[in-house]
């Protein structure tokens, strides 16, 4: 395998651009456990290096890669660190063409006439819409949609955050939250906003048949324009004086009751 010992080489520059987001096409997978996903799920990958000291730890997984096709480099601890975003640098990172996903994908999954997908609008913490892709994936909603000004869900942090479910579950990006509205309206979908107060409890909303849910970003929550246009209003029900949740967490609390909902129905 090529050996990488300077910080000056030009692929050093290169992972450094696939983690700040400067290349469209591309996305940066951090650690052994993303790189294990990405190539599970098919995801395209163009080269991935690790560090010279772990080699004998990941030997398994650069086994796996270079079955695929797929580049691998020794690097220097040194290069490792420049490589890597995270303080502590990982024993293995990789650079991998991002999943193209158009709206075309809510269609494919609905076949059966039931289904949920969750609208981030203007989640700007990468580490939450991350976490509302895993707790999606994981609660069987068929996609989410990154809009109004959410973080990247390709970024390293986010896909830190949805420990590889961004690679498999539908996430769509590059819309602005009417557009994504409007889009899921198109196709059968009923529109439920969240709201901190005055909505519908969530255990009494109709989160059956195709439902599209919008959480709110962690300022300002939703424009009003949208909630007034949504057809459900919801909110999750808080003791006082609290008075409102982690994005995430409202995701999660709405996609479990969904799913509670299809199975009651069953």
């Amino acid at each position: 395998m090529k050996r990488i010992t300077s910080r000056h080489n030009p692929l050093v520059a290169r992972y450094r651009a696939a983690a700040r987001g400067d290349d469209s096409d591309l996305l940066l997978l951090d650690g052994v456990h993303l790189v294990a996903e990405a190539l599970d799920a098919g995801v395209r990958l163009r080269q991935a290096a690790i560090a010279s000291e772990a080699a004998a730890d990941v030997a398994a997984l650069a086994s796996r890669l270079r079955t695929a096709g797929v580049e691998v480099v020794v690097a220097a601890a040194a290069v490792m660190d420049a490589l890597s975003p995270v303080r502590s640098a990982s024993p293995i990172v990789a650079i991998a063409e991002r999943p193209a996903r158009g709206p075309d994908a809510l269609a494919a999954r609905t076949q059966d006439g039931r289904a949920l997908v969750v609208i981030a609008s203007g989640v700007q913490d990468p580490g939450n819409l991350g976490a509302i892709v895993r707790v999606a994936e994981a609660g069987g909603a068929v996609a989410v949609i990154a809009a109004g000004g959410s973080a990247d869900p390709f970024g390293w942090k986010a896909l830190r955050g949805s420990m590889g479910s961004a690679l498999r579950l539908p996430v769509i990006s590059g819309l602005d939250t009417a557009a994504a509205v409007a889009e899921v309206r198109r196709q059968g979908y009923r529109i439920v906003a969240t709201i901190p107060r005055g909505g519908g409890s969530i255990f009494d909303a109709d989160l059956g048949g195709r439902s599209a849910v919008i959480v709110g970003g962690e300022g300002a929550g939703l424009d009003p324009a949208v909630v007034a246009s949504a057809d459900e209003r919801i909110t999750i029900p808080m003791e006082s004086p609290v008075e409102s949740l982690n994005a995430a967490v409202t995701a999660a609390l709405i996609v479990y009751e969904a799913r509670r909902q299809g199975r009651r129905s069953q």
